[in-house]
């Protein structure tokens, strides 16, 4: 950290973040910003935010020399991260001193310590603020601690107003949490509040007792579904009291899991209906066409239809890879990961990718890329995946490049394209099953929101990780990170 912390071009940043966040940006790159603005008056190397689930962590913004492990996983039971969720809410982290194997890849690129500050809610960590430098220092003294800690703050207030945060729809704020009671008397005010109550709604003892119920009431002997502010589910029953004063007991558990899978079960039956429905109805009618006119039709004719036949057949053995796949949740395969040579791999998947694709395609691989570990067998699904969807949001014949890289732990590849490009708030939403930027009958790109889902699914199997970002000048950068074999 520099000998005094650049305080305007501090609240220069700050200001610019909110007034994306004023202009209506999502919180999302508003954060990236901040990040991007701060760091130089932090005088960092690079800084990055933690977002935590239940499950774990996951790099959701980073800038300078940490922009390498936007999409890195935590998971909950790695070291680091159970030192990052331990100790003071502000501290200073050698990178010798903590355990796990990030700590140990940011310290062999040059940064050797970090200042670290929680982004807390309601008593809740919804994330981590790591500012990142080569050189480190004895102590931090109580500006430097203020200001970090004022920053990790800042992050948490995005979290509160839910613009766009948390990212991960399993994200602790709509964590679900134990069963709630409440007793109600006649006039609708809160007369019991148990703790799962507040841990459920968020609300505290205090600011429940003595108000009317945060959420509607139901009947007597019925139950409700509700949804809250901020997204969640309840399934709230009631029932009258026995004894004297009319009073009425009410219960209430979160159900926010069980909405989203019946969602999930709902938008299968839609996704495959229609995905499925556009190659069948090709196939039937050329199929028809040849058995109702074969007499008529010329050679060429048939050997056109036979041609969309086949093609469309292979669009449908896809989609139900897919979704076969989906429903499997990409279980792993028995046999642990292995060395293999990524250049090669990469040069025979490109062989089995479609013509279409193919044909457009641009390699540009170093002869001496180092081995990597994980499943060389998968590869052809992600690459398949990347490139096709690079090819779907591009112009017809625009060029995809496949480049690749490694540094002192991970071997990494990138599937780059001149298309439209993603946008920054949309960088993660775009691995959920299912998502898709376009909703509705008339979407302009076709799919079924399986692709990205599934590629992260694999990747994260093999010990890797996977992120997208928007490329400079234009278009999309798909990069997967694996270990080096």
């Amino acid at each position: 950290m520099p000998e005094h912390t650049d305080l305007t071009a501090l609240i220069t940043g700050q200001r610019t973040a909110l007034e994306m966040l004023n202009s209506g940006s999502a919180a999302l790159p508003a954060l990236t910003r901040l990040l991007q603005e701060v760091q130089p008056a932090l005088g960092a190397a690079g800084m990055a935010f933690v977002e935590f689930t239940p499950q774990g962590g996951r790099v959701i913004a980073a800038t300078g020399a940490s922009e390498w492990t936007l999409g890195r996983p935590l998971p909950a039971s790695d070291p680091a991260t159970v030192c990052l969720l331990t100790g003071p809410s502000v501290q200073q982290v050698r990178m010798t001193h903590l355990p796990g194997h990030l700590a140990g890849e940011l310290a062999e690129r040059g940064l050797r310590w970090m200042v670290v500050g929680r982004a807390e809610l309601g008593g809740v960590t919804v994330g981590s603020l790591h500012v990142l430098y080569p050189e480190a220092r004895d102590s931090l003294d109580a500006t430097e601690r203020a200001v970090v800690g004022y920053l990790a703050a800042c992050v948490a207030h995005l979290y509160g107003n839910r613009n766009g945060l948390p990212v991960h729809t399993e994200g602790p704020v709509v964590a679900a949490l134990a069963d709630g009671l409440a007793v109600v008397d006649p006039d609708g005010r809160v007369r019991l509040w148990n703790p799962a109550a507040t841990q459920v709604t968020g609300h505290s003892a205090a600011e429940a007792l003595n108000r009317p119920l945060p959420f509607p009431l139901p009947p007597p002997g019925r139950a409700l579904d509700h949804r809250l502010p901020d997204g969640r589910w309840l399934k709230i029953n009631s029932g009258e009291l026995p004894g004297p004063g009319n009073l009425r007991v009410v219960t209430f558990r979160d159900i926010t899991d069980q909405q989203r899978r019946d969602r999930d079960r709902e938008l299968f039956v839609a996704v495959t209906s229609h995905e499925l429905r556009t190659p069948v109805t090709v196939i039937k009618g050329y199929a028809d066409t040849l058995c109702n006119h074969w007499d008529s039709l010329t050679d060429t004719d048939r050997r056109q239809a036979a041609l969309v036949i086949g093609q469309r057949a292979n669009e449908l053995a896809r989609l139900v890879d897919r979704l076969l796949s989906s429903a499997a949740e990409a279980a792993p395969g028995a046999e642990p990961p292995a060395r293999f040579d990524l250049g090669a791999a990469l040069r025979d998947a490109v062989a089995d990718l479609p013509a279409e694709i193919r044909e457009r395609l641009r390699l540009d691989l170093p002869a001496d890329l180092p081995r990597a570990c994980g499943f060389r067998q998968n590869l052809a699904t992600v690459l398949t995946e990347l490139s096709t969807n690079a090819g779907k949001y591009s112009l017809p014949g625009a060029p995809i490049e496949i480049t690749a890289d490694a540094d002192e732990q991970t071997v990494a590849f990138r599937v780059s394209d001149r298309g439209i490009g993603i946008r920054p708030e949309h960088v993660e939403r775009a691995f959920e099953r299912f998502w898709q930027g376009e909703s509705g009958d008339r979407r302009r790109y076709p799919g079924a929101g399986l692709g990205l889902y599934l590629v992260r699914q694999i990747v994260e199997q093999q010990n890797g990780w996977v992120s997208l970002r928007p490329r400079a000048g234009g278009g999309t950068v798909a990069e997967v990170r694996l270990p080096r074999g």
